[in-house]
Order: structure tokens, then sequence, then C-alpha cells
């Protein structure tokens, strides 16, 4: 039977206003970035199930036996305000559970949970990722700032492995250019297995009965650029990294 992954984030929206001398218009439009990763996981036989960030602020599960249908968590550009800001409790002021308590609570208890860079994770632009605060910080290998940790290389920048692990069997020393990444720590009992510019880049944890790991690039463009979403490794990495955490 596959296993159940749910993948959160990776959407946004834009509003785009456009101004022709006297004249102005708007276009909106409603994008995702998960294709390249979902695709990754079902070839390796994952059931993934794609919650965009628009969906997650209701959606994404209040206890511990809806969050435990799924074998991992995956937290891709969603920030916490969207776990921790339910309508309920924003427009109503009506009490809900904490899910990122929950999420640090499925781990001890044997869950899995993968943070992928962007500009909503780990602390990101402006420091509105704020994911230092929560529950969900205790349990990830790595510590995140409390400052806007975004690294950018428009030139690009080459992550290397740095230590054997076996998520990462088969995969070259060099991965390919990224743009970009999230700055973190790695935490003293993380396995650091590559970095980018001597910060973590993949980096793994073992907390409680669970497991969890970070990328902190994205899996899309633009911090991936295509030479990296089409690099023939790209599978096999997240597949690894995912068969690792539900090992």
């Amino acid at each position: 039977m596959s296993k159940k992954v749910l993948l959160a984030g990776e959407s946004w929206m834009s509003y785009t206003t456009h101004v022709k001398g006297f004249d102005s218009f708007y276009t909106s439009v409603y994008e995702t970035g998960e294709k390249w990763l979902k695709a990754a996981l079902e070839e390796g036989g994952y059931e993934v199930t794609f919650m965009p960030n628009h969906l997650a602020g209701e959606e994404f599960p209040f206890t511990m036996e809806e969050l435990k249908k799924y074998d991992a968590v995956i937290l891709s550009d969603i920030g916490a305000n969207t776990l921790l800001l339910p309508s309920a409790t924003f427009m109503r002021s009506e009490k809900k559970p904490n899910r990122c308590n929950l999420i640090r609570d499925y781990v001890l208890d044997g869950g899995a949970l993968m943070m992928v860079g962007g500009y909503l994770t780990f602390s990101g632009v402006d420091a509105k990722g704020k994911w230092h605060d929560t529950a969900v910080q205790q349990v990830l290998p790595v510590e995140v700032l409390t400052v806007d940790d975004r690294m950018e290389h428009c030139e690009g920048t080459t992550p290397v492995t740095v230590a054997e692990h076996e998520a990462l069997n088969g995969i070259p020393r060099e991965f390919p250019k990224v743009l970009g990444y999230n700055k973190t720590i790695a935490k003293p009992e993380a396995v650091v297995a590559a970095v980018v510019d001597d910060d973590p880049f993949i980096a793994f944890g073992v907390y409680g009965k669970g497991k969890s790991a970070v990328v902190t690039t994205d899996c899309a463009p633009h911090w991936a650029p295509p030479e990296f979403c089409e690099w023939e490794y790209y599978n096999r990495m997240w597949q690894g990294i995912m068969d690792w955490l539900t090992k």
C-alpha cells in the first residue's frame, strides 16, 4: 500500500496594476509550484495530497487523528500564520487547536516532517515565515533565524554533499546551481548531509519516535531554476529523503 504525504503550501495569487498613460487596469493570476516535487514523489510510489496555501488555513488537520492519516507532512513556502490564524480565531476570536503544536506532537509520536525552502518557510522574506517561535522549531534539525534569512544568489551557487547519508545514496557530490536558499544554523544533533556556502542545504534529525528533514532551497522556480528541476537526479533526491523519513 502506498504511503500518504500531505504537501502544504506552494501556491500564490498575484494582482497586477497595469498603467498605460491616463488609463490603468488590473489582472490577477493564481499559480502553484508543486508539480515537480509531487511528480517526483508519485514516481516513487507515494500518494501525495496537495493542499495549497489558500485552503490550508481551514483544511490543514486540526486533530491528531486527521494528521495521522498521513505518513509524512511537507511544509513548502507556507508561513506559520496560515496555520496559527484560522478564520474562526482571526475573525471571531474563537479558540482552535494550535496546529504548530500538533505537528510537533505528530513527529514526536512517530510522524515524518520535511520543510522545504521558500519565501515563507523557515524565516523567509521580512521574517514573515515566523516558524522560529513555533513548536515546529523543536522538531527541525536546524535553528530558524529571527531575521529575514534569504540568501539570494542571482549568479547561482552550488550545493555539495559533505557527509554520507542513505537518503542521498547515488546522488552526485555537486548539485546543480540554485539561485537562493534560506540560511539556517544546524542543531548539535543534526546530520548535515549537504551544504551551500557552508550553510545547511539538506539536514536530518530524529525526534522522539519520528524524523524530520530540511531542504533549504525551493523545490521549484525561482530559487530552483530549470536545470535543477529537470536534473536527472531530482526525483531520486526527493524520493530518497522521503524513503528515509517514512522508513
